[in-house]
């Protein structure tokens, strides 16, 4: 369907940016939110999930390759992975780049984010989904955490931003949650929204997620779809000294690994976590009550 009008992003209710839509290639209310997908000159396909940009060809290897290399290449040796969300599939993709990697399991709570990025989005899972290391389950984050009994060494937490189906994945219960789905020597990491136009979201995060880590911080890259300035990503581990390898050291593992990046390198992945001073204000201005 050909559209020439422009789409208006709703994330902030008094500034936002404008996509002119050249055409509209799927649509539909789905039993959770309301989907769409559409083509632009600038970005090729654009995924919005009620009137929020998640996705887009041209910049999304930014965003997947820093939420899943900077904790992959932090760990030791990653085996097993949980990606809570993500169901355009680019973390799954960056995941299984990692010969380490046996098992991984992604809860995504709408099977038809999946199907329809599948089929519009198709280079963003390359196929991920069909790997026989992949366990796929249509289930709300929280509730799959909160019952399981496994125990991951990454947990990737790839949600929208916390208002509609995504607000849960922003709680004290699921980072309480979270903090005993992790092996003592495991990383958490999970999007954080743009710092200097969602600074609370910082504030809340730090405050509800220091109870039950050691470790809690934030990393930044700039994905020029998510506009606003920065995006923060929220660390946490037990283990302070795993978040900045020996820049050598982690050139050398990545090389051996043999994954080829379009953004992230070794020198990237040490500076994404020297933070702006407004944001380490805030956070030192934190408590750790929920």
């Amino acid at each position: 369907m050909k559209n020439t009008q422009a789409l208006i992003e709703s994330l902030y209710p008094t500034w936002g940016q404008a996509y002119q839509v050249d055409e509209v290639l799927f649509e539909h209310q789905t039993e959770h939110q309301h989907l769409v997908i559409f083509n632009n000159q600038q970005w090729g396909t654009v995924m919005m999930l009620d009137g929020v940009v998640q996705t887009t060809e041209k910049d999304e290897f930014i965003y997947h390759e820093m939420m899943t290399h900077v904790p992959m290449f932090s760990h030791a040796k990653p085996k097993r992975v949980l990606i809570i969300g993500g169901g355009d599939g680019g973390i799954l993709r960056e995941v299984l780049k990692h010969p380490s990697v046996e098992q991984v399991t992604q809860v995504e709570i709408d099977q038809a984010v999946i199907d329809m990025c599948v089929k519009y989005l198709p280079n963003h899972s390359a196929g991920a989904f069909d790997d026989p290391r992949v366990n796929i389950v249509i289930d709300d984050g929280v509730n799959f955490v909160s019952q399981c009994a496994e125990q991951f060494d990454v947990i990737i937490s790839d949600s929208t931003d916390p208002i509609g189906p995504g607000e849960s994945l922003f709680t004290s219960k699921f980072y309480q949650a979270i903090q005993s789905c992790l092996h003592q020597e495991g990383i958490f990491v999970a999007q954080n929204g743009v710092s200097f136009m969602q600074l609370d979201e910082v504030t809340t995060t730090h405050r509800r997620l220091s109870p039950c880590f050691n470790d809690v911080t934030f990393y930044a890259a700039a994905v020029p779809t998510y506009v606003g300035g920065i995006m923060t990503f929220a660390w946490a581990s037990q283990n302070p000294k795993i978040k900045q390898p020996d820049v050598a050291e982690l050139q050398q593992k990545i090389k051996q690994a043999g994954i080829q990046t379009k953004y992230y390198n070794a020198a990237i992945h040490q500076a994404s976590f020297a933070l702006p001073q407004y944001v380490m204000t805030a956070i030192d201005s934190t408590g750790t009550q929920s």
